[in-house]
This record gives structure tokens, sequence and C-alpha cells, in this order.
């Protein structure tokens, strides 16, 4: 027996270094059978969801030609005995290891959560069995109890091999021949939720009724997001149940953005207590205020007595393990510790089962260690403790004495998935036994992998049909000095979000907890994420970027058509600016412009009133010319206010370009005549020179040069309209005429300059009365432009108005310096005529240089009124007064000049 408890042992210590394993055994029940040398792995039932039975296949590999079934609870091994066998009435037997051994593990008096949830398996056999549900057939079972173990049930099965259960060697060995349980291999099971579990290649006859850990890891952590904790502290139990759920916990979490404030495990072993301390140290510490325990009941308890010393408080988070214990709500002191609220698997009522523990004993024939036990605890006088019932100094047998202390010591309702996995089974059975209610007709000699469940021939797979149906979020209230358990809330694995239901929640502080490592960030800001995910910096949201909410990560981009100003709340619709008709300075624009229309209308009519004097008689062409460029240019000035569209845009420049282009060409041709005449004293080479002197030639070649600039950049650089982000109101888009590359604008501009420094040149080698008007006009343009230009290049919001002030400044230098001192001439001119006989006009230019005044003769003289231009003469160009004052001018300073010499 030696070498069979080694065996045992030596399989069991390396199946349970397997993470599964090492979880199935605390509260699983095994079942060996030494067989060649080798021990076999039997049986689990674990927990189903109220009310429903697995729709899904549920069968075991044959291993071998024997039939035989046997089914393993909570705890134990469920086995049918078939009608005609030796066994009669069933058998039950339970037995509490509390032998030390080497674990050194005793069963606690205070741990009745694993052994109700047997007596849940055993009542459910029991009713199967008192109700006929299958006639003529009677489910047995053998257990033993962990005491939720690993290492312990390690040796509660080596210990079914030691010569103390040869007592029951002729049960087992019917039970066996009847079976033949060295081909079974399946397990249904109602309690374990390891992840790992459902691999079906590794597993392949495993199946359970409740969720995977993976769901209940994702159920905690989305109940942590539901209530914005995303620094936490969590410990863990260094087993597989603590270790499972840690690992797809920590997923999860990283999911949801959670953090770890920090991790700690606890060793699944008795002597922990000076690891709790440690533990509870690092807790009050720490800036989390959020705990989660993977923990079990036993190792909770000794961390709450911790807390309750030093009144820390902080808010729990219960896994499914221990967020129904009883145990710890009835602790003193329990309220000391803080809210804590959890998630376990939904739970139901079993008929009769309330009754069945008020009322416990074994049934005739039966033995069960665990009632005896219990009923020495609670109803024996000599034996005192915190259990012992106040009636028990008046009971006379304490077998015989019932109350419903079980039941206010754990929560019933979590037994329910005995109940549903044991009915699973039992009417998988009838069915291939084809049983009805007098008889089962079926062959009892089946191989177990022939047992199937489901319904209406539908056979979906198992634990997929179960894991949608999540869990219960529970939450403990304060009732009194001790807590109670109430659903506030369901987890739906199905859409994996949890629904809290808020008026049901009441926090001790009446606020909901707050676990941060930040501080949320307020609407109009975004998260500045640090090297820890869930630790940041707010800062405010860009230009165009708002947030609405609370501790956004990211801030949202504005729609199309609205903008925001850093740090905002929201977006606001674009105010669109442009030069509108009602705006001051467009009112000041157009006031200028029909005051310079005005002026020009005017001086045309006062031109021609006054077309006989001489001082316009030869001029009156040319200036008319002149009035009709300017009056463009107006034209194109008024373009320029209001919403602009691209013919606007388009029109306003050109209108400009040529209207003012044709006014400078006139002023050109004045200027050049000039200087043909001061030009040479040789009269032959004068005559020579006005062949060049071509008015309404030079006039039309120099306006159709910047109609081609404006036709050329309207067609490879068209000027568009754009609405661009004003610098000073951010929240305003500037409606603008664009000019493209700027090429065509240049050019046009730059073709305008030239013809006005080629006037001013050709003016200023003059230098007389007759070309001041001449030289002003072009300085005020140039300098305008001058002032102008780098304005409108740095100023995008301001070239409108740039440009508007440029032309309106080059069209009045024009008028007053070329049309308003004829006005003045004529309205002061005196009222005696001149003489009939004027002196010859002179056509005199001075060298500097040499001193040499040239006169024309009479033969050099023209006038524009003449149809022949190349007979002007420049005595028509200016009054004849002025021409002689000119005259006696220069010959004055010829004569200083000769004496000089």
């Amino acid at each position: 027996m030696s070498f069979l408890r080694w065996v045992a042992g030596y399989t069991l210590c390396d199946r349970v270094r397997s993470s599964v394993i090492r979880e199935e055994l605390r509260v699983e029940s095994l079942l060996l059978r030494i067989e060649r040398s080798q021990l076999r792995w039997l049986g689990h039932l674990i927990r189903m969801p109220p009310g429903h039975l697995p729709l899904g296949v549920f069968q075991a590999r044959p291993t071998g030609t024997t039939p035989g079934f046997v089914l393993g609870p909570t705890e134990g091994i469920i086995s049918p005995s078939w009608p005609g066998s030796s066994l009669g009435s069933p058998e039950f037997i339970w037995r509490k290891l509390q032998g030390t051994g080497s674990s050194g593990i005793l069963c606690s008096p205070n741990y009745y959560h694993d052994p109700i949830w047997t007596s849940a398996s055993i009542h459910t056999i029991e009713m199967i069995n008192d109700s006929g549900f299958l006639p003529g057939i009677q489910l047995g079972y053998l257990m033993c109890d962990p005491c939720a173990y690993a290492t312990k049930a390690v040796q509660c099965v080596a210990d079914m091999l030691m010569d103390g259960w040869m007592l029951y060697y002729t049960y087992t060995k019917r039970v066996s021949s009847y079976l033949n349980i060295s081909t079974f291999s399946l397990q249904v099971s109602c309690s374990s939720s390891a992840a790992a579990l459902s691999d079906k290649l590794r597993y392949t006859s495993f199946f359970r009724v409740i969720p995977s850990n993976i769901y209940q890891s994702q159920a905690l952590a989305k109940l942590m997001r539901h209530f914005n904790w995303d620094w936490i502290g969590v410990v863990s139990l260094d087993d597989d149940y603590g270790k499972g759920i840690y690992e797809n916990f920590v997923r999860h979490a990283e999911k949801e953005r959670i953090c770890f404030d920090f991790d700690e495990v606890i060793p699944n072993y008795n002597n922990v207590k000076q690891r709790i301390q440690e533990v509870a140290d690092i807790i009050r510490n720490a800036t989390a205020r959020v705990v989660v325990l993977f923990l079990r009941i036993q190792q909770v308890e000794m961390l709450f007595e911790e807390m309750i010393k030093t009144n820390t408080s902080r808010t729990w988070i219960a896994s499914n393990a221990w967020s129904m214990s009883r145990l710890l709500m009835k602790m003193k002191g329990i309220n000391k510790v803080g809210d804590i609220i959890g998630t376990t698997f939904i739970t139901g009522k079993i008929p009769g089962f309330e009754d069945y523990l008020q009322n416990l004993r074994p049934r005739p024939g039966a033995r069960n260690d665990l009632i005896m036990e219990y009923k020495q605890m609670r109803f024996n006088c000599s034996q005192q403790s915190q259990h012992t019932s106040p009636l028990a100094c008046n009971v006379t047998d304490p077998q015989e004495a019932n109350d419903d202390y079980l039941l206010q010591a754990v929560d019933v309702t979590e037994a329910y998935s005995q109940r549903v996995a044991v009915h699973a089974v039992a009417h998988a059975m009838k069915k291939l036994l084809q049983c009805n209610d007098t008889a089962c007709s079926g062959d009892t000699n089946f191989m177990s992998y022939k047992v199937k469940i489901g319904c209406d021939n539908i056979q979906p797979h198992f634990q997929k049909s179960w894991d949608t149906n999540g869990y219960d979020v529970m939450m403990w209230k304060q009732k009194g000095d001790e807590k109670v358990c109430e659903v506030v809330g369901k987890f739906f694995i199905k859409n994996g979000d949890v629904e809290i239901s808020e008026h049901k929640i009441h926090w001790t502080n009446s606020t909901v907890p707050w676990s941060r490592c930040s501080k949320p960030c307020p609407p109009g800001t975004e998260k500045s994420i640090s090297s820890i995910s869930c630790c940041y910096n707010c800062t405010n949201c860009n230009e165009g970027f708002y947030s609405n909410e609370t501790d956004q990560d990211t801030c949202k981009q504005c729609p199309e058509g609205f903008w925001s100003l850093p740090g905002s709340r929201e977006c606001q619709k674009w105010s669109i600016w442009f030069l509108e008709w009602s705006a001051a300075y467009s009112i000041v624009v157009m006031i200028g412009t029909v005051i310079g229309a005005l002026l020009l209308v005017f001086s045309f009519i006062f031109y021609i009133l006054h077309r006989e004097k001489p001082i316009i008689k030869g001029i009156l062409v040319i200036s008319c010319l002149m009035k009709f460029g300017l009056m463009v240019s107006f034209g194109g000035v008024i373009l320029f206010l209001g919403s602009p569209n691209i013919h606007v845009c388009r029109a306003q420049q050109t209108m400009y370009g040529l209207g003012f282009t044709l006014c400078v060409s006139c002023i050109l041709v004045k200027a050049l005549h000039i200087f043909l005449e001061l030009m040479s004293c040789n009269p032959t080479k004068q005559r020579e020179l006005r062949k060049f002197d071509k008015p309404f030639v030079i006039i039309g070649i120099l306006t159709a040069i910047q109609a081609l600039i404006c036709i050329f950049w309207m067609v490879f650089d068209p000027v568009n309209v754009e609405e661009k982000q004003s610098k000073t109101q951010l929240l305003t888009l500037n409606r603008l005429c664009t000019q493209g590359f700027m090429y065509g604008f240049g050019a046009m501009h730059v073709y305008i300059a030239l013809l006005a420094v080629v006037c001013f040149g050709l003016a200023f080698k003059g230098r007389d009365d007759e070309t001041d008007p001449i030289v002003f006009s072009m300085l005020i343009h140039l300098f305008a432009w001058l002032c102008f230009i780098p304005v409108f290049i740095t100023q995008y919001e301001s070239r409108p108005i740039v440009q508007i002030s440029g032309i309106m400044v080059s069209n009045y230098g024009v008028i007053f310096c070329h049309f308003a001192p004829k006005w003045f001439k004529i309205l002061s001119e005196r009222s005696e005529t001149l003489k009939a006989g004027k002196a010859p006009v002179a056509s005199l230019t001075n060298d500097s240089d040499s001193g040499v005044v040239c006169r024309s003769t009479p033969q050099s003289r023209f006038s524009f009124a003449e149809s022949d231009p190349s007979n002007w003469d420049i005595s028509s160009l200016y009054p004849s007064e002025v021409s002689a004052a000119s005259f006696r001018h220069r010959r004055q300073r010829s004569q200083r000049s000769r004496r000089s010499l």
C-alpha cells in the first residue's frame, strides 16, 4: 500500500503542477483506479445557471470495451447502479479527513461553503431517486472533502488507497464491476472556471455549466471602467484559481486602460499570516483606493482582520470565490473595511433544499461523517465554541437535533448549479436508457461516450452554450453590525457589458469612491499620456478641435463649416468676413469713388466748354482718354466691395490694370513729346525724332501689352476666391480674392510702375513748368505703391484695403496734378486777351554741361489740333504765355552758363 500511495502522490503532484488541475483540486471530487501501474483521473461536476439544462454534446471518449458510467460531483463521485444489482438501496458515504499527515492542513470548522454545495448534490440525487425519475435505477455517490486545498486533495486521494478505505471495498468493487470505472473519462463541472479548461484539444471530455474565468475577468474590468477606476491594486492567490483569473484580468484591464498601483501574491498554504500583514501594509500605504482580491474566503478573512485592526477603509472588488460568503459578512467589524462589490455566478433556489439543511440526518443504512461532525460541533454541550447552539445543553441526542444555522452561515442559492448539473446528467441518462414513467427499456450496458445532453436534436457546443449566461453584480450593504448581499447589476457575455442599477447602490460616503492616478480632464481638454497610460496631464484642445465631455482621451475635430478656439468645449459656426457695403471703410471708399468720378465728369464737361482755350485745345483728346482710364480704374475699386466671386475678382484686377495703364500711357506720350522737342537743336534731327512721336500708336501699343499680361495671368495663373482663417479673429474666415502665385499680379504692377518710371524720367529731363504735373503725379503713384506693396505682401487680411487705398491715391494724384491746375488757370485767367502777335514758341534744350540753348524754327511748331500728327507743335500743348515764360527762363539760364564758361 505504501507503493500505491507513492504512485498516487507522484502522479497527482505531477498533475498538480498543471495550472488547471491545481484549481480543480480545490473542491472537485476524484476517483482513481490502479490499472497496470497507472492512475486514471476521473470526474468533475461544477455549476449550471438556474432553470436550464445544457444543450450540447456530453460524452467521453471510449477507452475500453466494458460499459460503464461514473459522474463526479463537487467533493465526490456520483455512480448510478442498475436494476438487479446486488447493491440494493444506495449507500451514502462521506469521509472528511481531519488528519494532518504530511500536508499539515486541517479543515476549518468555519468553512461551510463547499460542504453545503456538496449537500446540494446529495439532496438532488436523493430527490431524483425518490421521485422515480429513473424507474428502477438509483444513483449513489462516494465523496471526499479536500477543504478547498490542492495539497489536501492529494492527501485525500492518497488516503482513499489506504487500508482505512478497505472497509468499503465490497461497495467500491461492486460499483467498479458494474460501471468499469477504468474506462470513464467524462467530467461535468459546476464550479471550475479556469480558462484553460476551455481547450478542447487538451480537455476533450470536460464540460461545465458556468462561464469561464475569461468572462469574469472581463466583467471585473468592465466594472472598473463603469465607475472610472483606473488606478487599482490587485492581490491574488498563488494557485491556479488566482493565477488564471489574474492573467485574464490583466489582459482585459489593459484593454480598458486600467493600471495597477500594486500587484501582490499570497501563497496558498496555511502559515501565511506574515505575508498577509505585509500585503496589508502595502494596501495602507498605496494611493489606490480600490483593491481587487482574487483570493479564497480564508485569505480574505485574514486580510480583513488586519484592515479592521487599523480601521483601514477601501473599496474591495470580490471575485466569485468569496463574493457571497456569509462568514465574511458576519465578521466582527466588517463595516470598517469599506464598500465591497463583486461578481458571482447566476444563482437560484433549490426546491426543498432549505428544509433539507434544517433536518440533516443520514438516510437509513448510510454513513455521513460531515453530518455527524456538524451535529457534534453544533449541539455538543461539553465542547462549547462560537458555533455551539444556545440549545445545545437541552438536547439529549445531538445527532437528532437540527436548526437553521447553515442557512444563516451560507447563501444556499449559490449551490443551484449543483442541482442543474446533476439533473442534466440524469436527463441524458433517461434519454439514453429510454425511460418512461414506469421503466427504462434501454440497454444498461453502454459506453460512457454515448451519454449525450440535448433537446430537440439540437447539440451545440456545451461550454459555449452556457458561457452566454454571465454574472450577477453583487454589493454588500450594511445591516446593523453585519453586511448583506444584494444584486445591483448584471454582466452579459453576449454584448460584453455591465449594466448597473444605480439606484440600488449605496456608497459609504454617498459618492462613488475615487481611485484614479490623475484628476479627470475637464471639457475642452484632452489627455497627455505619460509613461503610465493611466497617469496623464490635461492639455487644451487645439484650434479646430473640442471636447464636450469629461476625461476624453483625444479632442474631436470640428465638422466642416465650424471652428473652435483652443480649449473649447464646442465648435462655433465660422463668421465670414469681407468688405461689406455697410462697413465704415466701404462707405468711405464709395464716397471717395463717387467724388473722383464726379471730378472726372466735371473735368470732361469743363474741357468741352473751354475746348477753344489754348491751354486745352491741343490736349483735349489725350485728356479725355486719361479721364476714361481713371473712370475705369475707379470702377474697379467698387468691385472690391461686397462678397467676392471669381468673376468679380478677375474684373477688379483687370479694370484697374487696363484703366490706369491707359492713363499712364497718355501721360507718357506727353512726356515723350516734350522730351523730343528739347532733345536736339538741329531741325533736321528734330524731324527725324518726330517720326517716333506717334501718340495714339504708342498709347494703343502700351495698353495692349498690359491687356496681354492680364490675359496670360487669367489663363495660366487665374485669380480665385478663398476663405482663410483670420489671424486676429480666430473664428472668422476672410473671404478674399487670391492672385494665384502672384506672377500675373506682380507683372501687371511692375509694368505700370515701369511706365511711371519712364514718364518720370522723361519729364524730369525737361525740368520746367510743363513737366511738373507729370513728375509729381508719377512720384505720388510710385510712392503710394512702394508703401502699400510691403503691407500688401505681409498683411493678408488687409490686401483689399491696401489695394483700394493704392488705387485711390494714384487716381487722385493724376486728377489733382493734371486737371485741377488747368481748372484754376482757366478760371483765374486775366480778362485781357493775348496780343495777336505772340513770340514764336521756342523749343529749347539745356545742356547743363555745355550750356548750349537750341531754339526751334517756326517750321518746328505743330499742334495736337492738326490732323497730321507729324506736324504737332509743342505750342499747342500748353498756353503761349507758359511757353514764352519758359523760353525766357531757359534763355537767362543759358546766358549765365555762357558767362561762367
